[in-house]
């Protein structure tokens, strides 16, 4: 972590103004998202722990596993998101990847069906949950094969 502050201390005199307020605003959302997530971690840690020590939850109810798996994917997410947004804020990247925002999509889309409660939701929506979860993997493949292809060129 004080490499990368290291890094960004040193390209910020090389950075143009929009390049700064680029990496300032990361910056911000960094510390936003890192603290939307200790607090959730936190509330997430007691509400499991309290719940397994007073027999309120039971781990193998089916709704409980998908609210909690649910939330620790949501957890999952963030934090990817917040690694994501800190290449940017040390310029490893300039501009966040669209394969990352792809595989974070699939893990929204891999938590919508762990939470998802099938005796209530319409089949044409699990259709286009479907639909959407092949198109973004689709999309992620295509992005990949090029990718290979042009490394392969280098």
């Amino acid at each position: 972590m004080l490499s990368r502050w290291r890094l960004m201390i040193d390209r910020w005199s090389t950075q143009t103004f929009y390049q700064r307020f680029e990496s300032i605003v990361a910056l911000i959302l960094t510390f936003m998202i890192t603290l939307v997530i200790m607090v959730a971690l936190f509330r997430l840690f007691i509400g499991v722990v309290g719940g397994l020590v007073f027999s309120a939850l039971n781990p193998l109810e089916y709704t409980v596993f998908q609210t909690v798996f649910g939330q620790i994917m949501t957890l999952l997410i963030a934090l990817e998101f917040n690694h994501t947004l800190q290449y940017v804020v040390t310029r490893q990247q300039s501009i966040i990847q669209t394969k990352v925002v792809l595989l974070i999509a699939l893990l929204a889309l891999a938590r919508k069906f762990i939470i998802l409660d099938l005796k209530t939701t319409p089949a044409e929506a699990l259709f286009g949950l479907a639909a959407i979860t092949l198109a973004v993997g689709i999309t992620y493949w295509l992005m990949r094969e090029r990718d290979d292809r042009i490394s392969q060129q280098d």
